[in-house]
């Protein structure tokens, strides 16, 4: 999983994992997340399948998680963060 940090924002990219991995390495990304990150553009394509953008879209649940935003790039999707509470 590749992540480049802009900002506030995170990109990562789950291009070629497994859809187990890739909820599992989120999940994970979510927990260690600091509070400077406001939101995470998780860029898992589409045009291979849609398994990854179902996962994310549909399946990733996680506290921080505030809402999803689905781009019109079909091969992406936004999470909005809610505020870490220390």
């Amino acid at each position: 999983m590749l992540e480049r940090k802009y900002g506030w924002t995170l990109e990562v990219d789950i291009h070629g994992m497994r859809a187990a991995e890739a909820k599992k390495q989120l999940e994970l990304l979510l927990n260690r997340t600091d509070g400077t990150i406001h939101e995470i553009v998780v860029i898992h394509g589409f045009h291979g399948g849609k398994v990854l953008q179902d996962m994310v879209r549909t399946q990733l649940k996680h506290a921080r998680i505030k809402q999803k935003i689905l781009s019109m790039n079909g091969g992406q999707t936004t999470l909005l963060l809610h505020e870490k509470k220390h």
